[in-house]
């Protein structure tokens, strides 16, 4: 597993916060496009905009080498998780992650993610999504990793066994943050950052209203590409390129620069990811 020396961190996290603008999409699944001269415009578009660090989530064990295939074309600006989703979670969860597990050697990880629960699509699993989550959430604290959580429909079961792991040093991420202020700052009390992506710029999501009373210093950006895209592309394709309009948004709510709302929250990840 990657490790940074504290003076060389320090170096590192200056360097980023006194260079030009710099965005970090903390969340993209920019490597489900499969061809290769249109995954290369994507990233150029990214790099144009100066987004220039992409944290890539595991969703199975496909993902695995699609998210090596960017990491090793673009290792200055991808950076890989693995985890298994939890719509992917089945009745054979145990092999699964057994099998995602061993592909962590010789590999660098920097979050264990996105894992978490969902019960939006099937309620039936929720056993095994419980027990896969609280697997991985085991993977993190072994490998001091933070962790990228999904959570759809499922506050209360995410916050149930964030209460019972929390020693310290259990942290992350709350992926795809939608929920009320009380949420918010329960996930902020437990160690967790908020992951703030293309729904804020939803007219009546309500996110910019929670978003008022909750400080910057808590947030990250990220895109969750290819869903979810903000306005004005919202219902088509979205891509990490377009993390300025959300970083705009932001810029918006709390009434400051874009190079502000950069600056802070690709520090935050940078106190995530320890890169």
């Amino acid at each position: 597993m990657p490790c940074i020396p504290g003076f060389l961190f320090v170096k590192l996290r200056w360097f980023l916060l006194t260079s030009p603008m710099l965005l970090t999409d903390t969340h993209t699944h920019l490597y489900y496009e499969t061809d290769e001269e249109k995954l290369d415009e994507l990233m150029q578009r990214c790099l144009d905009n100066q987004i220039e660090r992409l944290f890539l989530p595991n969703v199975d064990i496909a993902s695995i080498a699609k998210i090596d295939n960017m990491v090793k074309k673009y290792p200055r600006n991808c950076f890989a998780m693995i985890g298994l989703h939890p719509c992917d979670v089945k009745e054979d969860y145990e092999e699964v992650l057994d099998e995602i597990c061993q592909s962590m050697v010789d590999r660098e990880i920097y979050a264990i993610g996105e894992i978490g629960i969902d019960l939006h699509w099937d309620k039936s699993t929720l056993a095994f999504q419980q027990a896969a989550f609280r697997e991985q959430i085991k993977w993190a604290k072994d490998l001091d990793l933070p962790i990228v959580i999904h959570c759809r429909e499922a506050f209360d079961e995410i916050f149930e066994i964030l209460e019972a792991e929390k020693d310290g040093q259990l942290r992350g991420i709350l992926h795809c943050f939608t929920g009320n202020l009380e949420q918010a700052n329960k996930a902020i009390a437990l160690g967790f950052y908020l992951g703030i992506g293309g729904v804020v710029t939803y007219k009546n999501a309500g996110l910019d209203e929670v978003l008022k009373h909750v400080p910057l210093a808590n947030l990250v950006l990220e895109t969750d590409s290819p869903y979810l895209a903000p306005v004005p592309f919202r219902g088509k394709p979205n891509e990490s390129s377009y993390l300025v309009h959300i970083a705009q948004k932001l810029a918006d709510i709390y009434e400051t620069s874009v190079e502000e709302i950069a600056s802070v929250t690709t520090a935050n990840s940078i106190s995530i990811f320890k890169i």
